[in-house]
């Protein structure tokens, strides 16, 4: 009887562990609606302030496990608030991810045609070095030779 109460109780845990876990992790809907709010504001208020706030690790474009970055159709990174580096650069296209991908020239022809996509391939969560596979929202600013992004980790699983 007492291993049964055990096994119970371990499971309770688990159980709830799990469920807890999952609560913070982002979803693929709310990466839609935090980038188009991303776009809003772009043509709201501007693409200087939309830079800082975008780029700001604490604000509210980082959410969960995820975050919208914001890019310009040549591929240079305007505002990256997990990896502020990348915006140091003259353009992102010749990173590749783990498996070589091209993943920032993917991000581009979306935002160009048809305006909005998934992109899978492999990226390091925030605070991680090693590559988790994730699949990322692109969607070009109405208007504008911009686009943003946010997406969400896959499992465990490599490709």
């Amino acid at each position: 009887m007492q291993k049964v109460l055990i096994a119970l109780a371990i499971s309770t845990v688990v159980l709830f562990s799990s469920q807890a876990f999952a609560g913070e992790r982002a979803t693929t809907e709310e990466c839609v609606q935090k980038t188009q709010e991303a776009a809003a504001m772009i043509n709201a208020r501007g693409l200087e302030e939309s830079i800082k706030l975008i780029g700001d690790p604490k604000g509210s474009f980082v959410w969960k496990d995820s975050y919208v970055f914001l890019m310009d159709l040549k591929g240079k990174m305007l505002a990256h608030p997990m990896q502020p580096e990348l915006t140091k650069e003259e353009h992102v296209l010749l990173h590749t991810d783990a498996t070589d991908k091209a993943i920032f020239v993917y991000f581009v022809n979306i935002a160009k045609d048809p305006g909005q996509g998934w992109v899978d391939y492999m990226w390091p969560k925030p605070g991680k070095s090693s590559p988790s596979k994730k699949v990322t929202y692109v969607y070009k600013v109405p208007s504008k030779d911009l686009l943003v992004g946010a997406g969400v980790y896959v499992g465990g699983m490599m490709y």
